[in-house]
């Protein structure tokens, strides 16, 4: 990856195309995470929390559901019990899911925890509300993504409503921390902002932000595109390899729309055998813009910037 400027893009930038799959390919928003028992599991925005499995990461078949049925709080954030952006984690002998429940053009908005023995569908028990914004808040509670910093545990969120928020998490039960301050980390000048679905991993000495820039959910009118930045503490503040803070703007490109992959975004990372994987989705323009499952290896520079490889 050649390191850009905030807000550029060159022609002569060649992005890697996803690992191939085959199989149930159709995912958005995908979380994507190898089981303690073997073979892997993806979660995604669709269904009751769509869920796809496989065995080498390369084959991928549906496997129904995470839950049977919307549990009932559901419906005062979303009528039709569709939950978004789940986020795949396993800490204290468990699996947790974690997921947001909105309605488009809205911060009446909620994030809840379900836990699991397996991660595997249908082994899920919901816990209710992690955190939930309201339409006087300045954030918006959707696209959780857990991480794990010097003994805590934080939820990276948001959309829109000012960009990329953070909050810290009770351990025991996985909710937002009673009193838990509310941390800005990632905006754009203007706007509607059109940065969202973070994603926090720690490298070495950083911790990295990944995030979504400009539209979704366009097929192949999307524009979504993956930035990057990096900080010495999961708070911030994040800053690009330019030094620019991403409170600002700022923003390495990571990862752009090419040929087919049309608007590529709604990211996660997983580990897998010693190595890290970015899992995102893109829009196919060669399957009139079908959302489906791109995986691509992530390397490290020298210098310690993020590589799609």
């Amino acid at each position: 990856m050649v390191a850009l400027l905030p807000g550029t893009a060159r022609a002569d930038v060649t992005y890697p195309d996803p690992q191939p799959v085959t199989g149930r390919q159709i995912i958005h928003d995908p979380t994507v995470m190898r089981l303690r028992t073997g073979g892997y599991v993806a979660y995604s925005t669709g269904g009751v929390i769509g869920a796809r499995t496989s065995k080498d990461r390369v084959h991928w078949d549906d496997a129904g559901n995470a839950f049977a049925e919307p549990p009932s709080w559901w419906y005062a954030y979303n009528d039709t019990g569709d939950p978004w952006a789940p986020d795949l984690s396993y800490r204290a002998g468990h699996y947790w899911l974690y997921y947001a429940v909105s309605s488009w053009g809205t911060n009446h908005s909620a994030i809840g925890v379900a836990t699991s023995p397996t991660g595997l569908p249908g082994t899920w028990t919901d816990h209710g509300k992690a955190f939930a914004s309201e339409r006087t808040d300045t954030w918006n509670a959707i696209d959780p993504a857990i991480v794990r910093a010097d003994g805590r545990l934080w939820m990276s969120f948001g959309s829109y409503w000012t960009g990329i928020r953070m909050v810290e998490l009770d351990p025991t039960t996985g909710k937002a921390a009673e009193g838990a301050p509310v941390h800005h980390l990632a905006t754009r000048p203007d706007a509607p902002y059109a940065v969202e679905g973070p994603y926090i991993v720690r490298h070495g000495r950083w911790f990295y932000l990944f995030a979504s820039y400009d539209t979704c959910c366009a097929g192949v009118n999307s524009t979504y595109r993956i930035r990057v930045g990096r900080a010495t503490s999961v708070t911030g503040p994040y800053t690009d390899s330019t030094g620019k803070p991403l409170l600002e703007g700022g923003g390495d490109l990571l990862l752009a729309g090419h040929g087919r992959y049309v608007g590529t975004g709604g990211e996660s990372v997983f580990h897998d055998r010693g190595h890290d994987w970015l899992a995102y989705h893109y829009y196919d323009a060669e399957d009139a813009g079908t959302p489906k499952l791109g995986l691509n290896a992530l390397t490290w520079t020298r210098s310690g910037w993020p590589k799609v490889r």
